[in-house]
């Protein structure tokens, strides 16, 4: 049963949650976009492209955020309930903050829930789309951009110049085309004056020149026996075909085996099989190198393993002994044999070594992509367990020392997690110690700021210490005056 103190933390936390969550995810959002800006400007992407990619990466973004929020707007709370002297009146009519705590750790769980169900069943249909859009994105071309004196020479075929260009960038002049479908032979628009417009279903552009000449030279493709040809015109109208700058949508056929696409029930198989696969690496690695191995069980009578291990220990140079019991024509045989051998068996040596780092590389990403999904979910109940204690401590409401702290600790998981990850996508650690660092490290300072904050702890209090150090000061000063008392004695 939802009790009045139950309702009143509540009430308080809803309030800096929701806008705290919306910072977060607007700070976060920003800081991808950063990183594609270079990508995505200069593309002519209209509104809904634009608005579909936001939300694409917002969504992508909630499992991160939704640890910020809880850690900010736990100390705004609690730090405001501490500023105000509520903390204190509830606390002397004997309510533990344990039980202060426990609505909010209730709701901490269910978003933990939420986070898990989040990036297990949408994060996947959110990457697969996102990526698509981006690599459609990445792959078309720059937007129409003819600028006024350069050659322009992204349409397939043509390189463009325009002289001048009105305010409206549809009447032109001092127009020149070179079309360069041919090798030798020359092909000139030339024109003093037209027009530039793009037609309503943005697939071709319509130029209208007017007062111009047209230079062709025809003739043989590869010869030098061609002719020259100029037309003069009042009015002449070139189309050319932009359907390579618009957007095409790409099979998510493609995109759909990358592990993060794929929920925890498909990754479980998929990291099965990867790993039946590794197992078989030994077997198909003997079965290769065996014919080049073979001929080690054929040996020569006269040659015995005892005489050859005692003239080993005595020459040091066992390779000399061998060679020693052949004749020189059998050495000019089996000397370059023996090379060509090792040699093709190092080549196949490297491929299946490349194949099984590639594919220890995969079994790395499948169970990082697996771990991912409940450390960010683990980590909203850790957060809210430093941050509910350590905003009881402070007792500041605001965004002033909450937001302080709340970057310091998110940072430091933060850097944790993407430590942990690239040590476990390098192999340095395992899989899962990599993506459970930030919480081996997380939970015991959350459980510390926990017990401090549950025996009011002066852990942030000046005054505090200001009177420790001024204690251990006395102690050494009287300490001091004993070793002078003494040596004057003596």
């Amino acid at each position: 049963m939802i009790k009045k103190l139950d309702k009143l933390i509540i009430r308080s936390f809803v309030g800096p949650f929701i806008a705290t969550f919306l910072i977060a995810n607007f700070v976060l959002v920003m800081q991808v976009f950063w990183l594609w800006i270079d990508d995505l400007v200069g593309k002519g992407l209209d509104f809904l492209v634009v608005m579909k990619l936001i939300g694409f990466i917002t969504a992508t973004i909630v499992p991160m955020a939704l640890p910020l929020s809880l850690l900010l707007s736990s100390i705004m709370t609690f730090g405001k309930l501490g500023e105000s002297f509520e903390l204190v009146a509830i606390k002397s009519a004997g309510i533990s903050l344990e039980r202060f705590m426990r609505p909010l750790l209730v709701v901490a769980i269910v978003l933990s829930g939420v986070a898990y169900l989040f990036a297990n069943n949408i994060i996947p249909v959110v990457n697969l789309k996102k990526d698509r859009l981006m690599f459609d994105i990445i792959s078309s071309k720059p937007a129409l951009n003819i600028k006024v004196g350069s050659f322009y020479d992204k349409i397939e075929g043509y390189v463009i110049r325009v002289g001048k260009k009105d305010k409206d960038s549809k009447h032109i002049g001092d127009v020149v085309i070179f079309e360069k479908n041919h090798d030798i032979q020359d092909n000139l628009l030339t024109a003093k004056a037209g027009t530039m417009e793009m037609s309503p279903d943005k697939l071709t552009m319509e130029f209208t020149l007017k007062d111009g000449h047209h230079y062709e030279e025809s003739g043989p493709r590869y010869g030098t026996n061609t002719q020259f040809v100029r037309m003069s015109f009042d009015t002449y109208k070139k189309r050319f075909d932009m359907s390579s700058f618009k957007l095409n949508k790409t099979d998510e056929s493609s995109f759909k085996y990358n592990p993060r696409m794929l929920t925890y029930r498909q990754l479980v198989p998929a990291i099965d099989s990867l790993e039946g696969m590794e197992k078989g690496y030994q077997r198909r690695t003997r079965i290769m190198m065996r014919p080049y191995f073979a001929t080690a069980k054929y040996r020569d009578s006269a040659w015995s393993a005892a005489q050859v291990r005692v003239a080993a220990v005595k020459s040091k140079e066992p390779e000399q002994v061998y060679l020693g019991t052949l004749s020189d024509s059998i050495k000019r045989i089996a000397i370059p044999s023996t090379l060509s051998q090792l040699s093709t068996a190092a080549n196949n040596i490297e491929i299946v070594a490349k194949d099984f780092s590639d594919l220890e590389n995969s079994i790395r990403s499948h169970y990082i992509e697996m771990y991912r999904k409940f450390t960010l979910s683990v980590a909203c109940i850790l957060l809210f367990m430093i941050g509910a204690p350590l905003g009881s401590i402070i007792r500041k409401g605001g965004l002033g020392s909450p937001l302080v702290f709340s970057i310091i600790f998110f940072v430091l998981f933060y850097l944790l997690n993407t430590i942990g990850e690239r040590l476990a996508k390098q192999g340095v650690v395992s899989c899962f110690t990599g993506m459970w660092l930030s919480s081996f490290v997380l939970f015991p300072i959350g459980l510390f700021l926990t017990i401090k904050a549950m025996r009011d702890s002066q852990l942030f209090n000046n005054e505090a210490y200001f009177r420790f150090f001024k204690k251990v000061r006395a102690t050494i000063r009287g300490k001091r005056a004993l070793k002078a008392q003494a040596a004057a004695k003596s």
